[in-house]
């Protein structure tokens, strides 16, 4: 009998220590694999991916330009779904959907403190239309665009943040339940008082300028925690912030020295850096000249430069806009040389597991033609170079 259960404790205890190394086993799992998804692939409930691994799988995409942006083109949805189908099927993996909520239409979005009117019959096309893109399991990105009222008057102050940050809560929660699909941009392109070339020729401060650059910050951080402070799935939703100079790739180490001047410190796993490109304006603007191209190797060299930077903070860039415009000569626009243009910024920044949205407005930097009614195409090539 003594025997006995001297055999039945030592089994209890053996027992005990499998199921103790089981729960160490899995504890052990849990913190090493807690955020991290195969590359391409999507989380299965209840897991949230990072920016690093939104970023990556946003891959390339697209711009819905002069749009709800200005409304030079029609913000109906069955216009523009279309536009979406050409370019998903494609290959290409988001959209990004440049939106104004307090001024250039007749009718905003939101009035002069921020307050969004969620009924408003273009937020609910716009809804419509992120509806759709998620529907594909494509990415959207959507942001506050032009919005002068507070790039050529910001001043650090309470009143302006206040309405910024009432403009981003309504908007963070209007959207609150949408998943790691979505992501908002804080503001495209921070100019004004926020810092622009040639400010001085408009009473602006330079880029460089050490309160330009402290108001850019600023209004980046003002954004960020108003959708943070918005619950739900904003919480971990992917967040974009900007450089100043009208969003210059070239801004980023001025702007972001290091991870403090992020905003949560750089240490938020759901944030990502936005920039744009148009450089040298003197090739890709729309009164440019494509004698005026550098090369690809300089174009190449430029994204690293900002590739190589980002890995110093951590944090994942989106090429948000870039393209070759021309506002009368198209013609220049359907050579090899902007082809090759084109091709070399896609092939770079996806090869730096950056993403990229290229500028497409439909007009000087088009890269569609046709209608809704009969059919868009791609237009000079461009797109298929790209994703060749």
């Amino acid at each position: 009998m003594k025997n006995y259960r001297g055999l039945k404790a030592l089994l209890k205890i053996t027992m005990l220590l499998g199921v103790i190394s089981m729960l160490n086993i899995g504890c052990s799992k849990d913190e090493n694999n807690s955020d991290k998804v195969p590359d391409g692939e999507e989380p299965t409930t209840g897991e949230v991916l990072t920016a690093k691994e939104v970023v990556k799988n946003m891959g390339a995409g697209f711009n819905i330009g002069n749009t709800f942006d200005n409304g030079i083109q029609s913000t109906n949805p069955a216009e523009l779904k279309p536009l979406i189908d050409l370019y998903h099927d494609a290959g290409m993996n988001h959209v990004r959907i440049p939106v104004t909520w307090m001024e250039r239409f007749s009718s905003n979005l939101a009035d002069a403190d921020g307050n969004v009117n969620t009924s408003h019959s273009r937020l609910l096309e716009l809804k419509e239309l992120v509806d759709y893109a998620i529907g594909l399991n494509m990415y959207v990105v959507i942001n506050t665009h032009h919005e002068h009222w507070l790039k050529d008057n910001y001043d650090g102050s309470d009143a302006m943040d206040a309405i910024f940050t009432n403009l981003w809560t309504d908007i963070a929660n209007f959207f609150k339940d949408y998943d790691h699909h979505l992501i908002f941009e804080v503001l495209n392109e921070p100019e004004g008082e926020l810092g622009e070339w040639n400010g001085d020729d408009e009473g602006f401060p330079a880029p460089t300028n050490s309160t330009a650059l402290s108001y850019v910050r600023k209004v980046n951080e003002v954004g960020y925690n108003a959708i943070r402070n918005a619950g739900g799935n904003n919480e971990t939703r992917t967040i974009m912030v900007s450089t100043n100079a009208q969003g210059n790739s070239s801004m980023i180490d001025e702007v972001y020295p290091s991870k403090s001047y992020l905003p949560g410190d750089g240490n938020d796993k759901y944030l990502a850096i936005q920039v744009h490109s148009y450089d040298p304006w003197s090739f890709c603007g729309q009164t440019g000249s494509n004698s005026a191209y550098p090369g690809n190797a300089s174009v190449r060299a430029a994204i690293l430069n900002v590739s190589d930077h980002a890995a110093t903070l951590n944090v994942p860039v989106n090429y948000g806009e870039f393209g070759v415009g021309r506002e009368s000569n198209q013609s220049e626009r359907n050579t090899n040389i902007v082809r090759g243009y084109y091709a070399t910024f896609a092939q770079t920044t996806l090869s730096e597991d950056m993403s990229y949205s290229v500028w497409d407005d439909r007009g000087w930097f088009g890269l569609v033609t046709g209608s809704s009614s009969n059919g868009y195409s791609f237009l000079y090539n461009i797109v298929p170079t790209m994703l060749e």
